[in-house]
């Protein structure tokens, strides 16, 4: 049996997006929404609960009537039939309530004006297009038929020959003879879930219990409406009304509810809460999942659920700021760098653009022939020690004379024949950790230097090194060398 719902005038507050579908769904999950102002139930399953399918429809009626949020603050029709489509015309076109048995349908709906049959009440089951609504509606008029009786009278053959499919459509519906399921209206998806727990738990193990339940419904329905999360947010209600949050910020979506459950036990370990929990929460961003296609002959790179455990487990031992990926700062200090939270990023690079700075590419070199026969004779390299090697200097008013410093793998010793400098850099004075140093070009015999590095060359026997001091503290350095 199904309950058909029809409001012909709504207050504003009701009108509203899926509200009359929110009350119908008071009294049964199954609920198809037809129109703004009609709903039908399936009354399936409801008997242990309202009685009667009748009982039903009349709690209904009643219920309506009532001010919200328990009613809607007004009248409504409400049809009790054995088919959707029936109950759907007889709330549309009769007020109050309407009950029709199995069978009766005909009897019930006969005496309506074949124009209703063409009405938009129950779009499901009707003809599509609307050229032939009219064609077949002028056919019937011709034929003198007026209502949906005599429209049912008719031999189901000769509806067919001469209207064809959408006619037999039509006559079943003018019959009441229907069958078809509802089409359920899907609620809105949820991507969060909490608990309250019966008393409070200090402890991790007993925790992660409660944790890998609410991951597992939250990932279930992730997989369900084929999606992922990128990012992960839990708030922990503590004893005497404290919260306590963890916001996970993935590098890639994903939705495997065991890397979930380890990264918040990661964090939890820590930053653990200051009390015991009483309550859970878990709430994720919905976003599209992560799609990636490699070559035959490419080796498959570490998965990034695997990549993330692993860097979070190195954030438990160093510390969440001793890991990550290095990044250039904006400043003239040497060597200035901080770590930056680990991001893996796909570049997009379509076959068209290739193609067209391949093209472009080759009609350059086309008409630049020597283009590619420019290049410089040689070119001055300069190799970084890290760390820098720390050195004993001998000067003679400021200027460097003579060097010596060495580490395990390297080692410079040797007069200085050449200098150029000092360079004086500084900056950043507001702050403790402010730096200064000067910075000299020394040319040390090659003979005389132990670190064997080639020198640049054959016709010069010196090597070319950049030193500096660290005016703060007075300290020597040899930087790199020039190749």
């Amino acid at each position: 049996m199904f309950v058909c719902i029809h409001g012909q005038q709504l207050p504003a507050a009701v009108s509203d997006d899926h509200s009359l579908a929110d009350f119908a769904y008071t009294f049964s999950p199954l609920v198809e929404e037809t129109a703004l102002n009609t709903v039908v139930i399936d009354v399936e399953g409801c008997a242990l609960r309202f009685g009667s399918a009748y009982e039903l429809a009349t709690e209904i009626s009643k219920q309506a009537k009532l001010k919200e949020p328990a009613g809607l603050s007004c009248r409504v029709n409400v049809a009790l039939a054995a088919n959707p489509d029936a109950a759907i015309y007889a709330a549309t076109y009769f007020k109050g309530l309407t009950f029709i048995s199995a069978g009766e349908e005909l009897n019930a709906l006969g005496e309506l004006p074949i124009e209703k049959l063409f009405s938009d009440c129950s779009p499901k089951s009707k003809v599509q297009s609307p050229k032939s609504k009219d064609e077949i509606l002028e056919t019937l008029r011709i034929w003198g038929v007026h209502t949906f009786k005599e429209f049912a009278q008719l031999p189901v053959a000769g509806v067919s020959e001469r209207l064809g499919q959408d006619g037999l459509k039509l006559r079943d519906l003018a019959s009441g003879k229907t069958t078809r399921p509802l089409k359920l209206r899907q609620a809105a998806p949820e991507f969060k879930n909490a608990i309250e727990l019966e008393y409070p738990i200090a402890e991790l193990e007993p925790l992660s219990f409660i944790l890998a339940r609410l991951l597992n419904q939250i990932c279930a329905n992730l997989n369900a409406y084929a999606l992922a999360t990128n990012a992960l947010q839990v708030e922990l209600k503590l004893e005497q009304g404290a919260r306590h949050e963890i916001k996970l910020n993935l590098p890639y979506p994903m939705r495997d509810h065991k890397v979930f459950l380890k990264l918040l036990l990661l964090d939890k370990e820590m930053h653990a809460p200051p009390a015991a929990v009483i309550a859970v929460s878990i709430n994720c961003e919905p976003v599209k999942p992560r799609v990636m296609q490699t070559g035959l002959f490419i080796p498959l790179a570490p998965e990034p659920e695997k990549l993330e455990l692993m860097l979070a487990r190195l954030a438990k031992l160093v510390g969440a700021e001793n890991v990550g990926s290095p990044e250039l700062l904006d400043t003239h200090r040497p060597d200035a760098f901080r770590v930056k939270r680990f991001e893996l990023r796909e570049k997009k690079r379509s076959r068209a653009n290739s193609k067209q700075r391949t093209a472009n590419s080759k009609q350059q070199a086309n008409e630049n022939p020597q283009s590619e026969i420019r290049k410089p004779k040689s070119t001055l390299g300069f190799r970084v020690f890290r760390p820098p090697l720390r050195a004993l200097v001998q000067a003679e008013g400021g200027c460097p004379r003579e060097i010596s410093a060495w580490n395990k793998n390297k080692s410079v010793h040797g007069k200085v024949v050449c200098v150029a400098g000092p360079w004086r850099t500084s900056g950043e004075w507001w702050r403790k950790d402010t730096w200064a140093r000067d910075e000299w070009d020394v040319a040390i015999k090659a003979r005389e230097q132990g670190s064997g590095v080639r020198s640049q060359g054959s016709e010069s026997a010196n090597v070319l090194y950049r030193i500096y001091r660290e005016l703060p503290h007075g300290s020597w350095f040899v930087e790199g060398v020039y190749d």
